[in-house]
């Protein structure tokens, strides 16, 4: 066998690096509590930095990140997209989360001081599962520098529309794909429970249970 230097790097790291990044995978949660600590731009690029690391279908890369520091624009955000969620669902009148969006005190951000949005700044056949991928880097690098994060969901309809592009100050041709918020957590959520797996084995042999 010829002498790779690539492959005794990662043997000679293996145990180390896979063991931080298993660790990063179960100590990872969704953040809804932080302190007023600001983050530093720095601090922010370093995120983007790991994010731009994850693979993307054919290479294309096809994402671009939005950075939102101003907390006078996460208000503003948060309350059109609840009036936007609030209009989408009204024929829906038993909506789970009608109650929490209709309260003026919830702000989908949590008061976190950083929302990054990638967004697909390229319409490719896979750029949603792309920037997918560039967010779990980007949550995982966060936790990783005792950050918090969470993927808001709440965000993402009225991101999509028109007056949310303007609002990010994007292309009418981007698509906000993962809105993040970045903080520093006030506490550590405990860990969630997670389903048994179910997996399907192919093959001539099945492995024992």
């Amino acid at each position: 066998m010829s002498y790779s230097p690539i492959r005794a790097e990662a043997q000679g790291h293996a145990g180390r690096d896979t063991m931080e990044l298993l660790e990063a995978i179960d100590g990872r949660r969704s953040v809804r509590e932080y302190t007023d600590a600001p983050v530093d731009d720095s601090v922010v690029r370093e995120l983007i930095g790991a994010a731009i690391k994850a693979p993307s279908a054919i290479n294309q890369q096809p994402w671009a990140f939005v950075v939102v520091n101003d907390s006078a624009l996460l208000t503003r955000i948060s309350d059109q997209a609840k009036a936007y969620l609030l209009k989408a669902s009204l024929g829906t009148p038993a909506h789970p989360f009608r109650e929490m969006l209709n309260d003026p005190k919830f702000h989908i951000f949590y008061h976190a001081p950083i929302l990054v949005v990638i967004a697909a700044a390229e319409p490719t056949d896979w750029a949603v599962e792309d920037c997918a991928l560039a967010a779990e880097n980007l949550m995982l690098a966060a936790y990783a520098k005792g950050l918090g994060t969470c993927w808001i969901g709440f965000a993402q309809h009225w991101l999509a529309t028109a007056d949310g592009k303007a609002a990010l100050g994007v292309p009418a041709t981007y698509a906000a794909i993962a809105p993040i918020i970045v903080g520093h957590p006030r506490r550590q959520p405990p860990p969630v429970p997670r389903k048994a797996p179910e997996i399907h084995w192919l093959g001539k042999t099945q492995p024992k249970a």
